[in-house]
């Protein structure tokens, strides 16, 4: 049995992570958001920790509204940066496995195939350079941490670009989404499985960086017509160039992340991103 500490757990993979739970009843849980531990006073932190032995802690929490950050710098960085080498210092002093959650917008999208974890890092906005300093945080307080970078997030759960084209798609009869940012969708469950299959293989956590999200490759045009199609509904998605549609944060064109290490290393299969898109949709029609 496992002690799992969680943060941010009210938001997407948090979630998932917290109904996830139910699967795995030889393991212990404690779910936290901000109310119950304030991850930017590492006081607050240590105490936590020394209450109760953990195993892992699976830090969910971010800043993560990409747009906003640009103009709020201080507060992306308390709490992607400041918080995350928190997190670090506290699970090295007290031996927990901490599991990072970071993005591919550590990546300015310039590349032409998939991103492998050993390119480096070049963020194109604040909340891009907030996340790649969290992961060195991570790696510096404690090296043995485990780095997932992730894409294109979406969920039943929270504010998301699934439910943004659910709801538009509702109120329109036609909405217009950029055809030239190329990256994967990836579903907090498939997400949420990932981790606790790591979870499940001690003996092959070594610390580093990992990629994971679904498999294949997609627009953000493709994956709004997807959402369209699978939710049944009848809006017309007109393709978008990026300067038809600018945004105070600047995005890469190509942000693929190659999931050969993760395959590999914890021997996980991983679905391609429509099919897991078709399943979250035929969910949220029982939630």
């Amino acid at each position: 049995m496992a002690q799992i500490l969680v943060t941010g757990s009210k938001g997407q993979l948090g979630t998932e992570l917290s109904l996830l739970a139910e699967e795995f009843p030889q393991h212990q849980f404690t779910f936290t958001d901000f109310t119950e531990l304030d991850i930017t006073n590492p006081t607050a932190i240590q105490n936590f920790l020394a209450a109760q032995k953990f195993d892992y802690l699976i830090n969910c929490a971010a800043y993560t509204a990409v747009d906003k950050a640009e103009s709020d710098m201080e507060n992306a960085f308390k709490l992607n940066v400041e918080a995350a080498a928190n997190l670090a210092r506290a699970a090295n002093e007290h031996n927990v496995k901490l599991i990072h959650i970071s993005t591919d917008f550590v990546f300015d999208g310039r590349k032409h195939k998939p991103y492998v974890e050993e390119d480096a890092p070049s963020p194109m906005n604040i909340y891009g350079k907030s996340k790649w300093r969290s992961e060195e945080a991570c790696l510096k307080e404690n090296p043995q941490s485990i780095i997932l970078r992730t894409s294109w997030l979406y969920s039943p759960f929270g504010n998301n670009f699934l439910k943004t084209m659910q709801r538009l798609g509702s109120e329109r009869n036609e909405i217009g989404v950029i055809y030239d940012q190329v990256g994967t969708p990836t579903y907090s469950l498939d997400l949420a499985r990932c981790i606790m299959h790591i979870i499940a293989q001690p003996e092959k956590q070594a610390g580093g960086i990992f990629h994971f999200s679904n498999e294949g490759v997609s627009s953000w045009y493709d994956f709004a017509v997807a959402i369209m199609d699978l939710s049944g509904l009848t809006c017309s998605v007109k393709p978008l160039e990026t300067s038809e549609y600018p945004t105070p944060a600047k995005r890469g064109h190509y942000t693929v992340l190659n999931k050969k290490k993760i395959k590999q290393t914890f021997a996980i299969s991983i679905p391609h991103w429509h099919e897991s898109l078709r399943k979250c949709i035929e969910r949220m029609k029982t939630i």
